[in-house]
């Protein structure tokens, strides 16, 4: 009979492949991208406050993107690098310096309170 250590490492290694396959599928059930993927998130945002005031880019912005770099143009032509650090993450430069959380509908969060939703 094996050992019960051996048959507990192999059942809880199943478990844990399982699930990240589980949590993989519903990722893309939701509309994000394939890990390792990046969103397109090119095109012009409206800037909504979430509870912040849209002060950097104006009413609104755009976004151009080549793979996991993007430039972001406010509407008063202030200028932010910023690369998708994954398909669910922005890190902006100067002048946003802000983070952001890219959502299923590519509507972004940003860590300066405000919510960029794509027209």
């Amino acid at each position: 009979m094996p050992n019960p250590a051996i048959k507990r490492f192999v059942l809880s290694t199943a478990t844990l492949v399982l699930a990240a396959l589980a949590l993989a599928g519903y990722a893309r059930a939701q509309g994000q991208s394939p890990a390792g993927s990046a969103p397109d998130l090119s095109g012009t945002y409206q800037c909504k406050p979430n509870p912040d005031p849209c002060t950097w880019s104006g009413a609104s912005a755009s976004i151009s993107q080549n793979g996991n770099k993007i430039t972001i143009k406010g509407t008063d032509g202030a200028l932010a690098d910023a690369t998708l650090t994954s398909p669910t993450t922005i890190s902006a430069g100067a002048t946003f310096n802000s983070l952001g959380v890219v959502r299923p509908n590519h509507a972004i969060d940003w860590s300066d309170g405000t919510r960029w939703s794509k027209q």
